[in-house]
C-alpha cells in the first residue's frame, strides 16, 4: 500500500507541535508495517527539499498556510508521483480539499476544529480580523460541502462531537487517543522545594500563556513563596509582549522563562514541578496533559473541548471555568496545601497517563486505514 499524508507541518519544523508529533508516530507505524508512506509538507528556512526519516519519504514545498495546500494541489495533479491507495488530508484550520481533486481513497485526519481560535490568530490589523470572520464562516461549511462523506480519525470525543456538529455522520468518525513518548531513565528527579507551577507548549495566545501569566499573578496574591515555569518556544516579538506584560504584573523575576528544550529536559522539568497549568482555549486533546501524568503531575486548565477529554476533572486534574482566572488560581493553592489530595492526584494522574500507548494507537490507527482502502468502512 502507499499512503500520502498532506500535513501543514512536519518534522523537524520550528513550529511542530502535539499534532505533527501523532502525525509522525502513526507514520511510522505504518512504515513497520510494510507500506511505502510519502509525507507532503510546508517548507521552512533550512530544510531540505526532500528526504527520509524513518522510513518516511518526506517532500516539503510551499509555506505551512496556505501555501503547502496550492504546492500540494499542483504537484499531485502534475508532478512526479507513484499511484497512492491513500490520502490522509491532516486539517489544522485550513485543510487540503482533497475532494476536490483527488479520486483515490481517502481519510481526513483532524485533532481539533479551530471555531473561536481564529479570534486569536497572530496576524496584524485588519488581516486578522479578516481572517477571523472568514475562518468562522467558512470552517463549517467546508465540512458540511466537501468533506461530508470521507472517513475522519480524530483524537477525542469533543472533536468528534464538534464533527457531528458539522454534519458528519458519527458512523464515519474513529476516535483515536495519541500516546506519549517519555524517555527511559532510571529515575526521574523529585519535585522542588518551593511549589512550582509550569506552562509548557507553544508561546501562543491560543494556547493561553497570557491567561497563565494572570493565573501566577493570582497564584502570587493568594500565597506568597511559589515559583513559576515558562517552557516553550516562541517568535520573539510575543514573547517580549508576554514578558512585559510580566514585568507590569510584578512577577517577572518569579518567572523562569526556559525558551525551547530538549524532550529530556522538558520532562525533567514536568518532573520537578508540582501542577502543570494548561489555560488553552481549545484542544484537540492535550498531548502535553498526559506527558505531565507520565511523571506525576497533575494539570490545572479550562473545561474546554479537548481537555475535559484528557483531565479527569477533580481526579487527574482541576478544570474550571474558561478565563476564571481567579477560580483557577484558588483550586491550585488549596490542592498545593492539601498534602494527601496532592499526592493521590499526582498517582491518580500518573496511572492514567500508562493507558495511552502509541503502540495501542498505531495499531487502531493501522487497521482504519487497511479498513478504509479495503472498503470495509
Amino acid at each position: 500500500m502507499k499512503i500520502l499524508i498532506l500535513s501543514w507541518r512536519g518534522p523537524k519544523h520550528p513550529n511542530a507541535g502535539g499534532a505533527e508529533v501523532s502525525t509522525f508516530e502513526h507514520a511510522k507505524s505504518w512504515v513497520k508495517a510494510g507500506y511505502d508512506v510519502t509525507l507532503f509538507t510546508s517548507a521552512f528556512a533550512g530544510c531540505k527539499e526532500q528526504e527520509v526519516i524513518d522510513g518516511i519519504k518526506i517532500k516539503r514545498c510551499g509555506r505551512q498556510i496556505f501555501g503547502v495546500q496550492w504546492e500540494a494541489f499542483k504537484w499531485y495533479l502534475f508532478g512526479e508521483h507513484p499511484k497512492f491507495d491513500l490520502v490522509i488530508d491532516q486539517f489544522h484550520g485550513i485543510p487540503f480539499f482533497t475532494p476536490i481533486y483527488i479520486k483515490e481513497k481517502k481519510l481526513a485526519f483532524i485533532h481539533e476544529v479551530t471555531k473561536e481560535v481564529w479570534r486569536l490568530n497572530p496576524w496584524s490589523w485588519p488581516f486578522n480580523r479578516i481572517a477571523a470572520f472568514i475562518g468562522e464562516i467558512c470552517e463549517p461549511l467546508v465540512f458540511k460541502l466537501l468533506y461530508k462523506e470521507m472517513p475522519f480519525m480524530t483524537v477525542s470525543q469533543s472533536t468528534k462531537q464538534d464533527l457531528v456538529d458539522w454534519g458528519i455522520p458519527k458512523s464515519n468518525i474513529t476516535v483515536i487517543h495519541n500516546g506519549i513518548n517519555i524517555p527511559r531513565t532510571k529515575k526521574f528527579p523529585p519535585k522542588e522545594k518551593k511549589k512550582t507551577a509550569i506552562f509548557l507548549g507553544s508561546i501562543s495566545k491560543d494556547k493561553g500563556i497570557e491567561d497563565a501569566i494572570y493565573i501566577f499573578k493570582e497564584i502570587d496574591n493568594i500565597e506568597k513563596g511559589w515559583q513559576f515555569w515558562v517552557v516553550g518556544k516562541s517568535d520573539m516579538r510575543y514573547l517580549n509582549t508576554i514578558q512585559r506584560l510580566a514585568k507590569n504584573l510584578g512577577i517577572f523575576h518569579k518567572i523562569i522563562f526556559w525558551g525551547y528544550v530538549t524532550e529530556s529536559k522538558k520532562f525533567e522539568l514536568l518532573s520537578k514541578a508540582h501542577i502543570l497549568v494548561n489555560p488553552s482555549i481549545r484542544e484537540g486533546w492535550g498531548l502535553v496533559v498526559i506527558e505531565a501524568g507520565g511523571v506525576g503531575t497533575p494539570t490545572a486548565g479550562y473545561n474546554v473541548a479537548g481537555l475535559r477529554n484528557s483531565v479527569i476533572n477533580g481526579k487527574t486534574g482541576l478544570l474550571s471555568h474558561p478565563h476564571n482566572i481567579t477560580a483557577l488560581a484558588i483550586k491550585i493553592v488549596k490542592l498545593m496545601n492539601n498534602k494527601l489530595r496532592l499526592r493521590k492526584m499526582s498517582l491518580d494522574a500518573y496511572f492514567w497517563s500508562k493507558k495511552f500507548r502509541w503502540e495501542n494507537a498505531c495499531w487502531e490507527s493501522l487497521k482504519l486505514v487497511e479498513s478504509v482502502v479495503s472498503e470495509k468502512y
